[in-house]
């Protein structure tokens, strides 16, 4: 299954739609684009592998593989973007103003549905951000 995160980037943040390629799942938050630089920046754009992953503090979440200089990027809530993420991404129900959305938790837990579902049936999830 192919992820579609078509984004925008913003001063102080990055806003994007992630979609199939017929449905739209969610928005999405994230940080500007700070030249990929870790915990401040957004990732770059291109294709990654998306898989499950499992810590004490999080559960079960969704890992962003091979991101070029960088480590552990999530999907995970937040609503907040300079305030809650560290280079990580965050679904949203709806992008309010710049840097903030809604419904962050409802969003995720849309996004894993989605992601989980094909793991499980044993495709390859692959994220493709590019430009609005």
């Amino acid at each position: 299954m192919q992820l579609f995160l078509r984004r925008f980037y913003l001063a102080r943040a990055t806003h994007g739609v992630l979609s199939t390629t017929d449905l739209v799942i969610c928005s999405c938050l994230e940080l500007p684009w700070r030249n990929n630089l870790p915990r401040v920046s957004c990732i770059p754009e291109g294709k990654y592998l998306l898989v499950k992953r499992y810590s004490a503090r999080h559960g079960w979440h969704i890992l962003v593989k091979n991101v070029p200089g960088r480590s552990f990027i999530l999907f995970h809530p937040a609503n907040d973007a300079l305030r809650d993420l560290k280079g990580c991404l965050a679904p949203v129900m709806r992008l309010t103003r710049e840097g903030y959305g809604i419904k962050s938790r409802d969003a995720t837990n849309r996004f894993k549905r989605v992601v989980d579902a094909a793991l499980d049936r044993g495709e390859l999830v692959e994220l493709i951000i590019e430009p609005i």
